[in-house]
């Protein structure tokens, strides 16, 4: 778990809600209350607070109130790099948008214009392929669940592999 969250660390998450992703991801039902995060982590309610925020704002888990108490549970999302990946297509288009703007203020006629250009047609291809390849994912991942069916249920005991 400490390894993947340095991982996430590297890849730019900040430390503490990297470790309470991969506390998140590491427990057996993908879900854990903000006392058992602290206790799990050694870390303090505040600490665990601010994960909790960074990791809702983009979107890799979800908070639910527990039945009949007022403890939260937070949660991972079902297809959570799906969502987050998918959300990046918006910032995408935005970034795109602003960017349009610019090339039209500058003129692409300036070096500053045409360096707004290429960024603009940079965002816009990686948000097309990033669609097509979000697509396939789904394709992918229904047929590996169809042969995982097929088989019986024969990868593990809950009757799946997990991932």
């Amino acid at each position: 778990m400490e390894r993947f969250a340095s991982e996430l660390v590297e890849a730019g998450l900040p430390r503490m809600p990297a470790r309470v992703f991969a506390a998140l991801m590491a427990s057996e039902q993908g879900q854990l209350t903000a006392a058992e995060l602290g206790e799990q982590l050694q870390v303090s309610p505040a600490a665990i607070s601010g994960a909790i925020r960074y990791l809702s704002q983009v979107s890799l888990i979800s908070r639910e109130r527990e039945p009949g108490s007022r403890r939260e549970r937070y949660r991972l999302h079902d297809d959570q790099w799906y969502i987050s990946f998918s959300r990046r297509n918006e910032v995408l288009i935005r970034w795109e948008n602003t960017l349009r703007t610019g090339i039209q203020a500058l003129g692409t006629d300036s070096p500053a214009g045409q360096r707004l250009e290429e960024t603009r047609d940079f965002f816009e291809f990686l948000r097309q392929e990033m669609a097509t390849m979000l697509d396939r994912w789904i394709e992918h991942r229904e047929r590996r669940r169809r042969n995982e069916d097929a088989a019986g249920g024969a990868a593990g005991p809950a009757g799946g592999a997990a991932g």
